[in-house]
């Protein structure tokens, strides 16, 4: 199949990607390439060209890799910092250790190695809302279940949210665990995390969701794996999320440098 040809106009991203083993550059630059809403995208083989490009051409964000001979990503990134009018910096690196500096110098986003095209075209989507001129637009609404509403015989029980640190499936229900408390609903787990996802509740095995705002830390147990611990108790993390899982949370440090250790 013939690859789309790529986007032009005056919305169409400009893209550089700074990575010094040549496969891995033209790899990320041919899957940037076919992004909706990416015009040009140009490489880099070490941070001097970088410098040196940035200096004489204007990008809208640069994908860029930490670990370089000679100056690397992060010497970069603060040489790019100090301009008038930067691009966006999107670090792509093997290493979750460099996460915290990243965002404290101001990285849109931080990928880790091998890049899986989801997460590339959620990065992108961070340049292009960063990039975006601001129009006044109000708000999207908040969606619907915000406040869940519980019936227990007699009562009703309103449980908001943000309060809420994990759901667990229980067949046909969910049961909710706030810090001091659980509350069963009938719902799927499933749709709980359709409408939940954008609010932060991330999938962290097949039948607990967990919210990366109440993450503690991630523990490794030799009866259990992988946990997720938040204050309401710890939540195991299959191997097929865990990934995912930890990419969202260095993402949170973006967000809140004092997410993840609260």
């Amino acid at each position: 199949m013939t690859a789309p040809p790529p986007a032009t106009g005056p919305g169409a991203l400009r893209l550089l990607v700074v990575e010094d083993e040549n496969f891995t550059r033209a790899e990320l630059a041919d899957l940037l390439a076919d992004l909706p809403g990416v015009g040009d995208v140009q490489e880099a083989d070490s941070g001097e060209a970088a410098v040196r490009r940035i200096g004489t051409e204007s990008f809208d964000a640069v994908f860029l890799d930490i670990s370089m001979p000679g100056l690397d990503g992060m010497e970069v990134a603060r040489v790019l910092s100090v301009l008038s009018e930067p691009p966006a910096i999107v670090f792509v690196t093997a290493s979750e250790r460099h996460a915290v500096e990243a965002f404290g110098i101001g990285a849109a986003d931080y990928l880790l190695k091998p890049v899986r095209p989801e997460r590339l075209a959620e990065a992108v989507g961070r340049v292009r809302a960063l990039r975006r001129p601001v129009t006044g637009h109000p708000e999207p609404p908040a969606d619907e279940l915000s406040v869940v509403q519980i019936e227990t015989g007699r009562h009703t029980v309103f449980v908001r949210r943000d309060d809420v640190q994990f759901a667990e499936a229980h067949g046909d229900y969910v049961r909710l665990h706030t810090e001091g408390d659980t509350h069963l609903i009938r719902l799927s787990l499933s749709y709980l995390e359709e409408v939940w996802g954008p609010a932060g509740f991330v999938r962290a095995h097949r039948g607990y969701l967990v919210a990366v705002r109440w993450i503690r830390d991630l523990r490794v147990t030799g009866s259990a794996g992988l946990l997720a611990c938040t204050p309401a108790g710890d939540v195991p993390v299959s191997r097929r999320h865990a990934r995912a899982l930890k990419e969202r949370l260095l993402a949170a440090v973006r967000d809140d440098p004092r997410a993840g250790g609260r």
